[in-house]
């Protein structure tokens, strides 16, 4: 770095609560950049409602998985980082969050969207429908993220009532209520 900039000088300027710092390159050109100055008090921490979407991920999902996840979203750390594998695992260290580990038996107690649907013999939207529409519980933290089932909810009558609701049907998914009336009035 001492080959390309010659000195950088650093100035706080308090009206505007920035720090502002002249870099003088070798070749006689100066540039100023300006940083935000920390007050007193303030913290650079992770949102409340990032830290429990963590807490729900780490159910089915790595710690690398977690954090494309949450960078996919446009989510950033405290200090408007990008998320990383090492800043998860400082997270949920930080959260006391447990770290996602499979199963010895292979049978997990949480699942993801594609696993939940292939646990029931339906199809993925089938159930992503049923879920919106609140027919089934299931947890979707993240705009663009897994959606997160429980097994034990997954066996229960009203899941096994849509599974053979959409066998009955394959061509229609059980997404709406059959009270829903149609927007479009039949012509007989």
């Amino acid at each position: 770095m001492r080959t390309v900039i010659h000195e950088v000088i650093a100035d706080l300027n308090d009206v505007t609560s920035e720090i502002v710092l002249a870099i003088h390159w070798v070749g006689g050109v100066h540039t100023q950049l300006r940083l935000p100055k920390r007050r007193r008090g303030q913290r650079n921490a992770t949102p409340d409602d990032l830290i429990e979407a963590v807490r729900q991920l780490a159910l089915i999902a790595n710690d690398a998985v977690i954090a494309g996840v949450l960078n996919r979203n446009g989510l950033s750390t405290g200090n408007c980082n990008r998320w990383t594998r090492e800043r998860i695992t400082a997270l949920r260290s930080y959260g006391k969050i447990p770290v996602f580990r499979p199963q010895p038996d292979g049978i997990e107690p949480w699942l993801n969207l594609g696993n939940a649907a292939r646990f029931l013999g339906i199809s993925p939207k089938t159930l992503r429908l049923a879920a919106e529409a609140g027919e089934i519980e299931g947890v979707h933290p993240l705009p663009e993220g897994p959606w997160i089932f429980s097994r034990s909810k997954l066996t229960i009558q009203q899941a096994q009532q849509i599974a053979d609701r959409a066998r009955q049907n394959p061509k229609y998914p059980p997404g709406s209520h059959q009270n829903q009336k149609s927007l479009f009035p039949s012509t007989t």
